[in-house]
């Protein structure tokens, strides 16, 4: 079984910055893909920033050029640095991670709050 632990959540001014990190432990193979999706309230989960242990990254479109996504597949670690951050970001961030094999796994996620 595989658990994410998230970190880093809170309540930010506009235009401040936050930094979110996922640690993973348990039963990891290889780790295919890992990063980030949120969900703010009524709207369905979005991609925020993952990366690949091919080291590619991808980013959507709200968080371009404002988030950045780093990781430490060797550690089994991504953080997530969210500058210029608006009241639109405010929703609950999720850590995925999912492994050559298939297997998908989430964290609980943690709550970011933009204030304007």
């Amino acid at each position: 079984q595989v658990r994410l632990v998230e970190s880093g959540g809170g309540l930010v001014e506009a235009g401040g910055s936050l930094r979110l990190s996922c640690a993973a432990t348990g039963y990891i193979f290889e780790i295919a893909v890992m990063g980030w999706f949120r969900q703010a309230p009524g709207k369905p989960r979005e991609l925020v920033a993952v990366t690949t242990d091919t080291n590619m990254t991808d980013y959507g479109a709200a968080v371009k050029n404002r988030f950045t996504i780093t990781r430490d597949f060797a550690k089994n670690s991504v953080s997530l640095q969210m500058n210029n951050l608006e009241p639109e970001d405010t929703a609950v961030y999720y850590c995925r991670l999912v492994q050559d094999r298939g297997e998908t796994s989430w964290g609980q996620g943690t709550q970011v709050t933009v204030s304007s």
